[in-house]
């Protein structure tokens, strides 16, 4: 199982992916991208089962990423994970596409109930 995590920030970044390691029981690796930019690049290169995605990033932000990405791939599953949680951002977020809208930061219980939707 292959799952992107995309965040400016390094430490946000690290939090998921340790989210991730209590969380999950199979076989997968991470992949990381800083900018929503090199998340759409990511997710044509490698076709990820999961996408982590924050709103807020220099370059190309969330929604602008979750847009392109959900036009290359219908499918895709994308998990917003933002501290901006004002319901204009929520709402936009699930019409583009989004799986589900998290309020960072992610603990064990969602993480297990989001990748229990997708797996």
């Amino acid at each position: 199982m292959k799952i992107l995590v995309t965040d400016d920030s390094k430490m946000a970044r690290k939090m998921v992916i340790k989210t991730l390691e209590e969380s999950i029981d199979i076989a997968y690796e991470v992949y990381e991208a800083t900018n929503g930019e090199e998340a759409v690049a990511l997710y044509k290169e490698l076709n990820p089962n999961i996408v982590f995605m924050d709103l807020t990033m220099p370059i190309m932000n969330g929604f602008t990423a979750l847009e392109y990405i959900k036009n290359y791939d219908k499918s895709a599953n994308i998990v917003v994970i933002s501290a901006d949680i004002q319901k204009q951002a929520i709402d936009k977020a699930l019409l583009l596409g989004a799986l589900n809208f998290i309020k960072k930061p992610i603990d064990a219980t969602k993480m297990k109930q989001i990748l229990s939707r997708v797996f």
